[in-house]
C-alpha cells in the first residue's frame, strides 16, 4: 500500500511545529508566573538580610483575575522591601483592579517609579518596528490619568521615586533610594532627582548606607545618571526581557539602547569609575495587543540583599 507522504513531509512538520510553538507562547507561557531569585552582597558587614521584591511591568487589564491573585499571593514571601518599576497599567480602566491587587502590600515599605503605559492606554502597533528601534514620542494625548494613579498608590502608604529619593531603615540597615521617571518618553530629570538627594540628606553616600536606584526603562544614559549617585544596586524593567527570546540566542531587542545580552535577570552596569547591579525584570505581562512570550517566562524578582561573606 502507498504511503500518504504529505502527512510526513518537512513542509507539515514545520507547520505543526509552528502551531505548537504559536500556542504554547500565546495560551500558555505567559501565564506560567515565576519568582527569580538572587543574592546580592551590598549591606554593611554584620547586616540582617534585607528581601526585596520587585515587580514591573504588569501591564494589568481587569479581567486578569489569575494574575492578580498571583500577585496579591507574593505578600506572603515577606518582603521587607516592594519595588515597583513601572508599566502596572495595562488598560485604562485598570486602575481599581490595579489598586486592590498591591493593597496586599500596604503594610510593607513600598516605592514605584512611572512606566510610558502609566501615562497612555495600549494601541496596535507594527512587531517590526518594535523590533527595528524603540519608539520615544510622548506627544499621545494622555488617556490615563497618571496623577490620580500617583495617589493611589501613595494612598496605600507608597513611596513615589519618580525623579525623586528618599532614605529609609529595614531590619537596622539604613538604605538611600532615588530614581528617575520614564527615560523611554524622556520624563525622566536627573537634575530634580538630585535636588531631592540632596534635600533628603544623602548626597553624600555612606558606606554603611547601600543606595538603591529605580528607573523603568534601562536606558545607558539614565543607568549612568544612577550610577553618578554612586548607586550599588539599580532596578528596572520595560524589557520584558524580549518577550520572545530564541533559544541559544536570547533577547532579540530590549526595546532601549540597552545590550540585548543585558535585557532580562542580574548583571553589572560600569563604567570607568564605578559599577553597580544591574536587574532588570522581563515582568509579569504584556500589551494586550501582542499577548505572547516564548522563552521567557513572567516574573517577579526575589533578592536578598547581604553583607559580604567573611
Amino acid at each position: 500500500m502507498a504511503r500518504n507522504s504529505r502527512c510526513c513531509s518537512p513542509a507539515a512538520a514545520l507547520g505543526w511545529a509552528a502551531a505548537g510553538v504559536l500556542l504554547w507562547s500565546t495560551v500558555v507561557e505567559r501565564r506560567l508566573f515565576t519568582i527569580r531569585r538572587h543574592e546580592l552582597p551590598i549591606l554593611p558587614a554584620g547586616a540582617a538580610p534585607i528581601r526585596v521584591l520587585q515587580l514591573s511591568d504588569l501591564h494589568l487589564a481587569p479581567w486578569q483575575t489569575n494574575k492578580m491573585n498571583w500577585v496579591r499571593s507574593l505578600a506572603e514571601l515577606n518582603p521587607d522591601l516592594v519595588v515597583l518599576t513601572g508599566d502596572l497599567m495595562g488598560y485604562v480602566g485598570a486602575r481599581p483592579s490595579l489598586l486592590h491587587t498591591l493593597e496586599a502590600f500596604a503594610g510593607t515599605p513600598t516605592l514605584f517609579v512611572h512606566g510610558s503605559n502609566d501615562y497612555y492606554g495600549p494601541r496596535l502597533k507594527n512587531p517590526m518596528k518594535y523590533l527595528r528601534e524603540p519608539s520615544r514620542l510622548s506627544t499621545r494625548e494622555q488617556d490615563i490619568d497618571n496623577a490620580t494613579l500617583a495617589s493611589g498608590l501613595t494612598g496605600l502608604g507608597f513611596t513615589d521615586l519618580n525623579n525623586s529619593a528618599t532614605s529609609l531603615e529595614l531590619r537596622g540597615t539604613k538604605l538611600d533610594v532615588f530614581g528617575l521617571n520614564d527615560p523611554h518618553i524622556r520624563f525622566d530629570d536627573g537634575d530634580a532627582m538630585r535636588a531631592a538627594i540632596t534635600a533628603a540628606g544623602i548626597a553624600d553616600p555612606d558606606p554603611a548606607s547601600p543606595r538603591i536606584g529605580v528607573v523603568h526603562a534601562p536606558y545607558q544614559a539614565a543607568l549612568g545618571e544612577l550610577l553618578d549617585e554612586h548607586a550599588d544596586l539599580i532596578l528596572a524593567g520595560h524589557t520584558h526581557g524580549g518577550q520572545v527570546r530564541v533559544p541559544g540566542v536570547g533577547a532579540l531587542t530590549s526595546n532601549s539602547d540597552l545590550p540585548t545580552n543585558q535585557a532580562r535577570g542580574l548583571s553589572v552596569w560600569y563604567d570607568a569609575h564605578r559599577a553597580a547591579y544591574l536587574n532588570v525584570s522581563a515582568g509579569l505581562g504584556n500589551s494586550i495587543y501582542a499577548p505572547v512570550r516564548f522563552a521567557c517566562r513572567p516574573e517577579a524578582s526575589l533578592l536578598t540583599l547581604t553583607p559580604p561573606a567573611a
